[in-house]
């Protein structure tokens, strides 16, 4: 397991930086998956809220405990478990990574 305190971190296509609040005009996400994937192993946050942004790129979590872990449910071949160390409540804002193409921007999957 990956501890983070500051900065931004990875987990595959996924990048995660502390920010100072909650934009206006988020959707609450429900299953607390914060990146899904075509062959079903998705990210998921454990300890935070989920919130989606209108651009359909960015989500937010913010933390219930101390602690937010973010888990890339596979059983094999899979990343390192992120644990986001901080206060309840603290904001987090997660970027998919993009790449160019041809025919313009698309999100990576890994």
């Amino acid at each position: 397991m990956k501890e983070v305190k500051e900065g931004i971190c990875f987990q595959g296509d996924i990048c995660i930086m502390k920010v100072d609040k909650l934009p206006a005009g988020l959707e609450e996400v429900k299953d607390a998956v914060v990146a899904h994937s075509e062959t079903g192993h998705h990210h998921v946050a454990e300890r935070a809220k989920v919130y989606k942004a209108p651009d359909g790129m960015t989500l937010y979590m913010q933390a219930i405990g101390k602690t937010v872990d973010v888990v890339h449910k596979r059983p094999y071949d899979t990343h390192e478990t992120i644990r986001l160390l901080g206060q309840p409540g603290d904001v987090f804002k997660i970027k998919r990574q993009r790449e160019y193409t041809p025919e313009g921007w698309r999100r990576v999957e890994d």
